[in-house]
């Protein structure tokens, strides 16, 4: 039995406002699943942009080259490309172009028959204010959280 693989990006739910969540396939080489299956990828500094034919690519994602690959091996860095329907990857151009949202991966996943996926979302970036209320928000909730237990 195989171990679950769950890559995130902590840093996404705090500094973007999520909109719309999709869940893609990602085109990979031998070599990159071997690495992420050994939780070898971060998703960290990572987005996904279009190129010019409308196929959306994840750019700036980490998969570590295979520690038992040779001249097969990959580069850590590469533009991988996202796996969508038409109507979706139609429906996510129009928003970047109009509304100037951004398109960033929150979570990398195996699924039970062995594919990776890549959950991305329509997110708009968060001003300074917003984090600082986010912080202050989780402050106090951590805070009631403390107190609650006490009084049980």
């Amino acid at each position: 039995m195989q171990k679950k693989i769950n890559i995130q990006n902590k840093k996404a739910r705090f500094q973007y406002e999520i909109l719309d969540k999709y869940t893609a396939g990602i085109v990979l080489t031998g070599t990159e699943i071997k690495s992420i299956r050994n939780s070898r990828a971060s998703i960290a500094e990572s987005f996904c942009e279009f190129n010019e034919k409308g196929e959306l690519f994840v750019i700036n994602m980490t998969i570590e080259e295979y520690i038992y690959g040779t001249y097969y091996n990959h580069k850590p860095k590469a533009e991988r490309k996202l796996l969508l329907n038409k109507k979706e990857l139609k429906k996510l151009s129009k928003e970047v172009q109009n509304t100037g949202l951004t398109i960033i991966p929150l979570r990398m996943f195996i699924t039970d028959r062995g594919f990776a996926k890549l959950d991305i979302a329509l997110a708009k970036g968060k001003k300074l204010y917003d984090k600082r209320e986010t912080i202050k928000d989780r402050d106090n909730k951590r805070n009631l959280d403390r107190v609650k237990k006490i009084y049980k």
